[in-house]
């Protein structure tokens, strides 16, 4: 067979291939090492081969003798997710067999889905996620899913019917338009203390503020990136002012506080709240009186 033949052939088979699959379409031992050594493809584990272009997470989940899965998967869809690290998930068939490697961190996930070449699909992931890392992490990643347009409204049918009945709730919650994962956390724990947290509205003199919680309490919620120079620090500072003149009161959390210490963040917003309700009766108190 002429050069190139054995790499055209994973391509078409959807970028792996197995060795029998290779000998079925003309290519014998000799061909495939060849190809083997000249980089025309790659021999991921015993008797199968993939395409070199394949992502290094795609090849350590084909290394590891299953595909990728979970939060590995909805990174390369470009999705948020937690937690943020480059830990590859494997999708392996229940009695599959797990072939640790060299550098092997990978997180194992045990699901009879259907046949995937390279990855599972987004459906099978995010329900992947929400059993590896929690609801919260599951919705999370399902609106940045909307947000982006990843996740069509069909395959969302097909993740409320498929997931577990207790659950619905969050696929239903979700919305197209939150802005980050920080933000979907926050709603999604305020609502569970029964706090309504409306998102992105505009406010006038002030613009479009993360949440706004009853009339007067502004909640900011800053990504890792974007509030870190002076210039920005200073920008929100300005908003807040505004928002102060205009009677609103405003609180902001960074990615630490709402991931790693939600307690204090749930502290924070409700003693605020309670004490916003007091001044409020104040008020109209006094202008009763």
């Amino acid at each position: 067979m002429a050069d190139g033949v054995v790499g055209q052939l994973c391509a078409e088979l959807g970028q792996v291939a197995r060795r029998a699959e290779l000998r079925a379409r003309g290519a014998d031992a000799r061909t495939i090492r060849r190809a083997v050594a000249v980089g025309e493809v790659v021999r991921v584990r015993p008797g199968v081969f993939a395409c070199p272009s394949l992502p290094a997470p795609v090849m350590a989940a084909l290394r590891h003798g299953g595909v990728l899965g979970c939060v590995s998967v909805a990174r390369a869809h470009g999705l948020w997710v937690l937690p943020l690290d480059h830990i590859v998930h494997v999708s392996l068939p229940p009695h599959g067999h797990a072939r640790p490697h060299a550098g092997c961190a990978c997180v194992q996930h045990w699901n009879d889905l259907g046949p995937a070449r390279t990855s599972v699909d987004l459906v099978d992931a995010l329900l992947q996620i929400r059993t590896c890392l929690g609801d919260d992490a599951f919705f999370a990643t399902v609106e940045s899913a909307l947000h982006r347009g990843v996740l069509t409204q069909s395959a969302r049918a097909d993740l409320r019917v498929r997931i577990t009945e207790s659950a619905r709730w969050l696929v239903d919650f979700a919305r197209t338009d939150a802005a980050s994962g920080l933000e979907s956390l926050l709603r999604v724990r305020l609502h569970r203390l029964g706090i309504v947290a409306r998102p992105q509205v505009e406010i006038p003199g002030v613009g479009r503020v993360d949440f706004v919680i009853g009339d007067r309490l502004i909640i900011e919620v800053d990504g890792r990136a974007g509030h870190d120079e002076r210039r920005d620090r200073h920008k929100d500072r300005v908003r807040d002012a505004v928002a102060a003149a205009h009677g609103f009161d405003t609180i902001r959390f960074d990615y630490d506080l709402v991931v790693h210490q939600w307690d204090l963040v749930e502290q924070a917003i409700v003693a605020k709240l309670g004490r916003r309700l007091h001044l409020d009766a104040w008020a109209e108190r006094l202008r009763i009186g």
